[in-house]
């Protein structure tokens, strides 16, 4: 095969070669979810002609998957725009008229963003009680007081002690434990329920996290993730419509669906094997054959490029890095993947015929008693429905009918999906019966569920920072290939986005979003001269 030398009547720029003055250069996005439709969407609108993006499934919208039952819209993925100051998805849903006016308590409820408007959380113990509302009000203000110290560490530099073990999960339980056990003025069955109801609140934080417990989230580093200001805001007819938005100014040819990648071979390391391949295409011209990058598909075809975008999710970088990249990516990004955390938060929707909840109440808490003095939130395979936080009742009943959405995360949230719709609506049966106490609840009609854990093209539903990562890590992931400055070789060959890949709004929709465009900025910036 040809070698990707820089011809002689050139300068040693790789970009005054021919590269420059005879084509654009070629540019495949690995990924349609939100980064990579942002990346490609930028890049068109710049003037680049010769973009492409391959997406492994047969669908655009990657972790963001509306499912439309009868009338209502179901968010599988991505579900609330966190935020409206300088949000882009917040301003995409605005512009197209896709956002509900609502008060700003109908938006959310603290921390944890609801569908309900108003109304209240029943917090409900594995004894069939409700714990009465001014003992979770009080655990309530104690924990987000807790929850406001984790944030100082990296705020304000504060150094962690070793008996936190760097862990959100360790540092929140301690001290909210020792605050509950020093309180004069509660009784000691009023102590137990707060005690229980830490590890209840711990899980729903490991559910927004996406962690398996919060005991594995950065005590130093959680303070980095910045919330953006204003309200919290749902699409009534179904997130997906921003990823439509997005692909609008997408030709259709430039987006190839059922077209997974096998291998992304760079720095002009293409193998003997592609040699052959290319030799037996007539297709192929002769230029293409010494291209920096060469993405091999599984269906055996190898798309030769300039540079590639690569947006597939951390959990897909921990499994398959080693084979993905050719030669493999530097120890210091492989680090940086195997540092960072990526778990899974799956959603259970349950239809009832009626609703057996009152009319105020807007989610239901579980709360197990016999876990007050807990410290792990690790169960056996046969308890996983234990990891089951909460269900949320979804509002208004107008437009979704009588629906609760549950939440589960982490390793129980992997054993849930190896079991069939069957056992997860008995399962959640049983378990709504014992904690109303009412053994006459019904079956629900029917049930809808995520499985983000066990799908190989992303397994895992969103990134967080794991106990000894930190925010350098992030950059790190996102830092494109190759590393070295030299004159002989092209810059930015592979460079990396999506949620994972933003150290300030990982996890979040607008991370992915504003990661696509900050790629996109670099290629842009880098060929300016050609684009004028």
């Amino acid at each position: 095969m040809q070698s990707c030398e820089i011809s002689a009547d050139s300068t040693d720029d790789p970009l005054s070669s021919g590269l420059r003055r005879k084509r654009q250069p070629r540019i495949v996005v690995i990924g349609a979810g939100l980064a990579g439709l942002s990346a490609a969407k930028a890049l068109l609108e710049s003037g680049f002609t010769d973009v492409t993006i391959l997406e492994a499934t047969d669908r655009i919208g990657g972790r963001v998957q509306s499912v439309k039952l009868g009338h209502a819209t179901f968010e599988l993925g991505a579900t609330w725009i966190h935020g409206s100051h300088g949000n882009p998805v917040y301003h995409l849903a605005e512009d197209n008229g896709l956002l509900e006016e609502t008060t700003d308590d109908e938006r959310s409820v603290g921390r944890i963003s609801l569908y309900s408007k108003n109304g209240v959380a029943y917090h409900l113990t594995n004894n069939g009680q409700r714990i009465p509302k001014d003992v979770v009000e009080e655990f309530s203000d104690l924990y987000n007081e807790v929850y406001n110290l984790t944030q100082e560490f990296f705020q304000r530099g504060k150094p962690v002690n070793a008996e936190s073990q760097n862990s959100v999960g360790v540092f929140t339980r301690d001290v909210v434990r020792k605050r509950v056990k020093a309180d004069p003025d509660d009784t000691e069955a009023v102590k137990r329920l707060k005690l229980a109801m830490i590890q209840q609140y711990l899980k729903v934080e490991s559910c927004e996290s996406s962690s398996h417990s919060m005991d594995e989230v950065s005590l130093s580093e959680f303070g980095e993730w910045t919330e953006i200001p204003g309200a919290h805001h749902i699409i009534p007819c179904g997130f997906i419509k921003i990823v439509e938005i997005l692909a609008r100014s997408i030709p259709e040819s430039v987006i190839q669906l059922r077209k997974p990648v096998k291998c992304i071979h760079w720095n002009q390391s293409v193998s003997k094997e592609i040699e052959r391949v290319a030799d037996h295409n007539s297709d192929l011209p002769e230029e293409d054959k010494g291209s920096d990058v060469f993405i091999e598909c599984e269906d055996c075809e190898f798309i030769p490029a300039d540079h590639v975008i690569v947006t597939v999710s951390l959990g897909v970088l921990k499994k398959r890095h080693e084979s993905l990249f050719h030669p493999r990516l530097p120890e210091e990004k492989v680090m940086a993947i195997e540092k960072l955390g990526i778990n899974t938060t799956d959603k259970i929707f349950l239809e009832f015929e009626e609703p057996f909840w009152s009319s105020e109440c807007n989610s239901i808490q579980f709360v197990w008693e016999d876990e007050a003095e807990s410290e792990s939130l690790t169960y056996p395979e046969e308890l996983w429905y234990k990891k089951i936080c909460s269900f949320d009742v979804l509002y208004p009943p107008e437009r979704y009918g009588h629906v609760l959405s549950g939440w589960i995360c982490g390793e129980e949230a992997l054993i849930m999906e190896k079991c069939d719709d069957e056992t997860v609506a008995e399962t959640c049966t049983e378990m709504l019966r014992k904690f109303t106490g009412n053994p006459n609840i019904p079956k629900p009609r029917r049930i809808l569920r995520s499985s983000w854990g066990s799908n190989p093209n992303f397994r895992g539903s969103y990134s967080y920072t794991q106990v000894g990562s930190s925010g350098a890590d992030v950059e790190k992931l996102a830092k494109p290939l190759p590393y070295a400055e030299s004159s002989k070789t092209t810059p930015m060959q592979v460079m990396f986005s999506g949620e994972a890949t933003h150290r300030k709004y990982y996890s979040t929709t607008h991370g992915a979003v504003l990661s696509g465009q900050r790629e996109a900025a670099h290629l842009i910036e880098m060929y300016q001269d050609l684009l004028q």
